[in-house]
């Protein structure tokens, strides 16, 4: 479905909170919104802004037409091989003008951010027919001009980087506003330049694209920036991440934008820094790759990423246990799959993993520290973490937290 349609479709299930009166674009929408239910603001310097659209599993599990308990599992068993087809109209394309970002109601969330940021915007490339699809936070520098924060090795970051070994600019384009289960998709560890195919295999339908004039393909969206990356740089940040504090300043590319097209009264996507919508884009899609990886080395049941683990750094793994080293192992699989988790407590199928207290409890009481713990030292960890080392390196820690097989009785 289209974004506007999803909106629409939150209001009719009671799950969007609605701001008629004027509301700044600086500060004002994220103090207003917080991590609550959807919103959508009718007047931010007379525009329309959702935030927080995709801010619960619930909300996710609507776009994907499918139910919360299978979520991980059915991640899990999707390929990438939907049908992309390339159309010659779209509705983003109902007005066409020069890229002005002061034309849009581009956010400042927070009073030390440095500038407006562009969060939920997919920033596609191509290069050697070779397409990626990811959402790149971008820091308004002028009113065509965007500072990217590229990571390494990303796959966006190694297109650019080749794209200028060979003297040349990389086209890009910016969409904002798509069908949230394309939004989810880009988002997902797929291999590179099947982020759409994943899209329409989520959907069960051709994922329909227009190509803009520099030739990128685009989903069907609410609005659309073309341009491109060059060699220039800027300094971008500081930027809340998703553990609620500020990265450093870094020099970045700069795009440069050549076009803007979008709907008639398009509705803007903002995502807010930190936010619940924040922390699962970034850390749901990690949960399928989990599930998949600790399949492999035992029975596993489910996988979340906590919330009080900024959906990110720590995730509750449950199997049902068949001998003794399963939990280990699935530890190990764990952190093989996902190099940035940094603490994983493994359960047994009795045990709600969406609940913190249940979880607790079976660490309470299924734990002993010198036998179910382990602890691995010097290895690769987050940046995002703020106890991370300067090197990138952190201390990992894995609590078997199942019940000794044959002793059920006694829990």
């Amino acid at each position: 479905m289209s974004f506007r349609s999803f909106i629409n479709q939150l209001k009719i299930d009671g799950n969007l909170i609605e701001i008629q009166e004027p509301v700044s674009r600086k500060y004002d929408a994220a103090r207003i919104a917080g991590n609550e239910k959807p919103h959508l603001f009718h007047n931010i310097n007379g525009h329309r802004v959702a935030v927080n659209v995709l801010s619960s599993r619930d909300a996710l599990c609507t776009a994907l037409c499918i139910n919360r308990e299978d979520m991980v599992k059915h991640l899990a068993s999707i390929e990438p091989t939907g049908e992309i087809k390339l159309v010659d109209d779209s509705p983003t394309k109902e007005i066409m003008r020069k890229p002005d970002l002061s034309k849009l109601p581009v956010l400042t969330y927070f009073k030390g951010d440095p500038a407006p940021y562009i969060t939920a915007g997919v920033l596609i490339t191509e290069l050697d027919g070779v397409m990626n699809a990811a959402i790149h936070r971008m820091m308004v520098i002028a009113k065509d001009k965007l500072a990217v924060r590229l990571v390494a090795p990303r796959h966006t970051y190694l297109m650019h980087r080749k794209a200028l070994e060979r003297g040349e600019r990389l086209p890009v384009a910016i969409a904002i506003g798509l069908d949230p289960a394309v939004l989810f998709a880009v988002c997902t560890r797929v291999p590179q330049g099947m982020e759409f195919q994943y899209a329409s295999a989520l959907t069960g339908e051709p994922l329909e694209v227009f190509e803009c004039d520099n030739g990128i393909r685009v989903p069907h969206c609410e609005i659309v920036l073309e341009g491109y990356i060059g060699k220039e740089r800027s300094d971008e940040g500081p930027f809340v991440d998703i553990t609620g504090t500020y990265d450093k300043v870094r020099s970045e590319p700069v795009i440069y934008l050549t076009g803007m097209l979008h709907r008639e009264d398009p509705v803007y996507h903002a995502i807010i820094p930190s936010g619940s919508e924040h922390k699962l884009l970034m850390g749901v899609p990690y949960e399928p790759t989990i599930f998949s990886a600790v399949n492999r080395v035992a029975d596993v049941r489910n996988v979340v990423l906590t919330d009080g683990g900024c959906c990110y750094l720590d995730a509750v793994v449950q199997i049902r246990k068949e001998t003794e080293g399963d939990a280990k192992n699935a530890m190990l699989a764990a952190f093989a799959a996902h190099p940035s988790l940094k603490n994983v407590v493994v359960v047994d199928s009795d045990i709600d993993i969406y609940d913190p207290d249940d979880v607790e409890f079976a660490i309470a009481t299924r734990v002993l520290g010198d036998k179910d713990v382990l602890m691995i030292t010097n290895v690769r960890g987050s940046s995002l973490d703020p106890m991370c080392s300067d090197d990138g390196t952190t201390t990992k820690i894995g609590i078997d937290a199942t019940m000794p097989l044959g002793e059920e009785e006694r829990f």
